[in-house]
């Protein structure tokens, strides 16, 4: 096995990797043994034991690390993130009603979700909200949610009673346990402020709202849902690095754009997704070019019951049969 001082440091291989240490150890000193004559019969059967012994480390370790691996491709944890794109105060409602359906399919799936950071707007949308989630599987489910989600509908607040068509981006970024992305603490610039609260005298006068910005490239990350200032400093990093490493490998993807037609769209948070029209009562998916009935009812999309969408979005990545999620703003 290579790289034990690594396999050490993890807790799920520790015990292996040092008993394969010392078994090798043992190995070597019976091969000294064998050299005598009078003993090399001796030497060649508990040789056999070791060889067996050593061979039974190496499968399990290579089990475990198989199961990391395939844990770290689908991690447990994930931000979410929504912004309101085109149609002012109706995309920042919209917004919120997204982030209210992916929270609601949370508890449904057995997930925990939180609030991190959030801009609302002045009907009580959001212009952008970050979220937490944690559980089984929530990276395999929520990834191919990521893109723009278009609504058409009448707005409460349209008097002539005309149908507004409007947008809200969705971002998915897996938190995996091994950053492969490097950042020079240098490059980070970091601003320090008061996390809202309460007014009066229970307003927070402590600057425990951290934000990170990556200067090559301007990304930046907010976090407020800690009570302290390195608790908050540390969720940002995580989200920060995720957010770079997502962007890199957006990069790389549009390199190998002609490789990926098994994928669902490009995976760009740019890409028209999915389109909510509330006035048909329907849902289409534009890459799978499937439709979804029941948007407001009282067990329908909007109150989480998302699973029929995210499974036939899974089935069909499986059979490779995904198309463009293009769509004409007529459609």
């Amino acid at each position: 096995m290579e790289n034990l001082d690594e396999l050490k440091q993890n807790h799920k291989t520790s015990f292996f990797a040092y008993e394969y240490e010392r078994l090798l150890k043992q190995k070597a000193e019976v091969e000294v043994m064998a050299a005598d004559a009078s003993m090399a019969e001796m030497a060649k059967e508990e040789l056999a034991t070791l060889d067996a012994q050593i061979k039974g480390i190496e499968e399990k370790v290579a089990a475990i690390m198989k199961e990391d691996d395939a844990a770290d491709e689908f991690p447990s944890e994930m931000i979410l993130e929504v912004r309101a794109g085109a149609g002012g105060e109706e995309a920042a409602l919209f917004a919120q009603q997204l982030a209210d359906m992916y929270q609601k399919y949370a508890i449904r799936k057995g997930w925990t979700s939180r609030l991190v950071d959030s801009s609302e707007s002045s009907l009580g949308g959001f212009k952008q909200a970050t979220y937490e989630f944690r559980g089984k599987e929530v990276y395999k489910y929520m990834r191919h949610e990521m893109g723009v989600h278009r609504v058409q509908r009448v707005p409460d607040t349209e008097k002539s009673g005309r149908i507004h068509t409007s947008t809200a981006s969705v971002a998915i970024l897996p938190l995996r346990k091994k950053v492969t992305f490097e950042v020079n603490p240098a490059e980070i610039e970091m601003e320090l402020s008061r996390s809202g609260g309460a007014g009066g005298q229970n307003v927070n006068k402590v600057e425990t709202a951290v934000r990170l910005i990556h200067k090559p490239t301007g990304v930046d990350v907010r976090c407020t849902s800690e009570r302290s200032q390195l608790k908050n400093r540390e969720q940002a990093m995580r989200i920060l690095l995720a957010k770079l490493e997502q962007l890199k490998d957006e990069e790389d993807a549009k390199k190998f754009a002609k490789d990926r037609k098994d994928q669902i769209g490009t995976g760009d948070r740019s890409e028209k997704i999915r389109t909510y029209n509330f006035l048909q009562d329907r849902v289409t998916d534009h890459r799978i070019k499937e439709s979804w009935h029941n948007i407001e009812g009282k067990d329908g999309i909007m109150q989480g019951n998302i699973d029929p969408i995210m499974e036939a979005i899974l089935k069909a990545e499986e059979g490779g049969n995904i198309g463009s999620a293009a769509v004409s703003d007529e459609e």
